[in-house]
């Protein structure tokens, strides 16, 4: 079965903070998930930081940090390669009312020193494809399956990017799925990006289930020594409603 190449136009109207902050996406194009909302609420950021969001997508990572931070923060850059998702990323910034705060730059994160100077970010996050080439369920729309797999970048890519936009002593922050934690632990000190926290994340609390995916918050040229975090559960059981961490994510 060959990808669907064709972007329909039609978008939802999708809100989150009770309607206080709007996020389009395509109906039937690439949409974001829990993933999204866990990293953009557990960076916890300084006055004046520069943050640089990596695939940013339909930016609802730079909207709901603005929405939180939007008072301290300098800035907030957001790099996409696809176009569809760059219009509609520049479309919600403008509607939450986040220009100049928030912006977003159409590129890919391979040539991302065409666009920004290196070290000139503070905190970089990043929710990369998590499933690499020939993985994972596929989806026939592309936007989705770019979004979604390491096609036409490696999650490498998105490691060196980051630790290269970052300054000394700054903080790159990942989630990805639990099961590949062996291979980013790998790249980021690769890269000389010091695992510093790690939090892993399980769909609800059950002894016999492995965790799903995990946040990994790095230090650019930090010292040794790594905090693991107390697990966050996405539900507060099977089939229930979210958990009371997640919940306040919503709030």
């Amino acid at each position: 079965m060959q990808p669907d190449s064709s972007i329909n136009s039609a978008v939802t109207n999708d809100t989150l903070f009770n309607g206080k902050l709007i996020c389009m996406q395509h109906k039937d194009g690439y949409r974001f998930s829990i993933d999204s909302v866990i990293l953009a609420n557990f960076v916890i950021p300084e006055n004046g930081d520069r943050i640089l969001d990596l695939g940013s997508g339909c930016a609802i990572i730079s909207l709901i940090m603005a929405y939180r931070w939007g008072n301290i923060l300098e800035s907030i850059t957001g790099i996409e390669k696809q176009a569809s998702l760059v219009a509609l990323a520049r479309q919600n910034i403008a509607r939450n009312g986040l220009e100049p705060l928030c912006r977003i730059i159409e590129g890919d994160v391979k040539t991302l020193f065409h666009h920004v100077d290196r070290e000139t970010f503070t905190r970089v996050v990043c929710n990369p494809p998590f499933y690499r080439a020939g993985t994972g369920r596929k989806s026939r729309n592309v936007e989705a399956l770019l979004a979604r797999h390491q096609i036409e970048v490696e999650l490498e890519d998105f490691v060196s990017a980051a630790a290269a936009a970052v300054k000394n002593r700054g903080s790159a922050t990942f989630i990805y799925p639990a099961g590949g934690l062996a291979n980013l632990l790998s790249l980021v000190q690769k890269h000389n990006l010091e695992p510093k926290q790690i939090k892993l994340i399980y769909s609800y609390p059950d002894q016999e289930k492995s965790a799903k995916l995990v946040l990994v918050q790095c230090v650019k040229n930090g010292g040794s020594g790594v905090e693991v975090r107390p697990p966050l559960y996405v539900y507060k059981e099977k089939n229930g409603p979210y958990s009371s961490s997640v919940e306040k994510y919503y709030r």
